[in-house]
């Protein structure tokens, strides 16, 4: 589950090279056991540029087991400025870092245009170009895969709960029991569906006995 920081970094890098023609996605999967790619970016150009970059937010996430898939032309860490500050020594050569400062909620009251970003990526350290550690046609494939599913991801919001079968949606009810308040109706998932849906049923057969009634006195009144 990614944190809160982890989201807004992510939403400003992605802004961030947007902003410069290039093309991010998350979660890359890398050939040969090279590992996941946090974000990685396909920069249009002959030839094609890639950069790579791992986000980290915490000491313990800096320090995390999981391997670190530098693999494109360019690679980067992403780190609060504070984290930064205090694993810059531990950052290998070559490798770039980009900062990340949020905006302070009087700085984007004061704004005059409108932000759509929750912070500012700075270049702290810049990379050093080297040759690509996989073959570019798989990592393509893999790029290419990766932005075919985020549109996945997009079209299921799009379609709402219609594109998920009742199993789904029932296994979904189920792995959310564990968070149940049993004196909390309206923080619990399956109750408000269950009203909903209670509440449904009820004004549908109010509205057919309102129906019935309507119809018995009219004949009333022929008779």
């Amino acid at each position: 589950m990614k944190t809160a920081l982890t989201l807004d970094l992510e939403k400003t890098l992605y802004a961030y090279w947007e902003d410069q023609g290039a093309f991010p996605v998350e979660e890359v999967t890398m050939p040969d056991d090279q590992g996941i790619v946090d974000t990685l970016v396909m920069q249009p150009g002959e030839p094609l540029t890639w950069r790579c970059f791992e986000l980290k937010v915490t000491k313990s996430d800096f320090h995390s087991s999981a391997k670190l898939s530098f693999v494109g032309h360019y690679n980067y860490f992403v780190l609060p400025l504070k984290l930064y500050h205090a694993v810059e020594a531990e950052i290998p050569a070559g490798i770039g870092v980009m900062t990340y400062q949020p905006f302070s909620p009087a700085a984007l009251k004061a704004a005059t245009v409108p932000i759509t970003v929750p912070g500012a990526l700075t270049i702290s350290r810049p990379p050093r170009r080297r040759p690509l550690q996989v073959p570019e046609q798989a990592l393509l494939v893999r790029f290419i895969a990766s932005l075919n599913r985020e549109v996945e991801k997009a079209k299921q919001v799009d379609k709402g709960l219609a594109h998920f079968t009742d199993q789904q949606l029932l296994a979904e009810l189920k792995r959310r029991s564990d968070q149940y308040r049993v004196y909390d109706p309206d923080a619990n998932l399956y109750d408000r569906v269950m009203g909903e849906v209670e509440g449904t049923a009820v004004a549908t057969l109010q509205a057919e006995v309102d129906a019935l009634t309507a119809e018995l006195a009219a004949l009333r009144r022929r008779a």
